[in-house]
């Protein structure tokens, strides 16, 4: 599988990564199809925000709701991890239900994607996609 986003949409998502230095930045990918057409930025409610995230379930509830009525499609989750790995966490799998969503773990420079599956190659809940940035000659996100 591979996940294709365009670079305005993880240039904005890597600056969301940098503000939130030294906290997880958090939030919802929405696309069809392996292709990310759009992200929401969400609050870490997480306890410990400096090494762990957690999507504030609100917005979660909200975009599942909309999702059902027709709106944007979840694809997957965004997180960074400031300390620079852009691998993810044993956390991060103990955590990640095996729903065959994406991961997108940035680091406010690279980034890479997983998808959340049973029996993943990393720590038994990860695999690995390709990620695809495509040039959108000066558009800006659409988020």
């Amino acid at each position: 599988m591979t996940l294709v986003l365009s670079s305005a949409i993880l240039d904005d998502l890597q600056q969301l990564a940098r503000q939130s230095d030294p906290e997880e930045a958090c939030g919802l990918l929405f696309g069809e199809n392996g292709t990310v057409s759009g992200f929401l930025a969400t609050r870490n409610i997480a306890e410990q925000p400096l090494c762990h995230f957690e999507i504030d379930p609100v917005d979660l509830i909200a975009a599942e709701r909309s999702m059902r009525d027709g709106g944007p499609n979840i694809l997957g989750y965004y997180h960074s991890h400031p300390s620079g790995s852009v691998s993810p966490s044993q956390t991060d799998a103990e955590m990640a239900a095996a729903d065959s969503r994406i991961w997108l773990i940035i680091n406010g420079q690279d980034a890479a994607a997983w998808r959340a599956v049973p029996n993943g190659e990393i720590y038994e809940r990860f695999d690995s996609i390709t990620l695809d940035c495509q040039s959108t000659k000066g558009q800006t996100a659409d988020n």
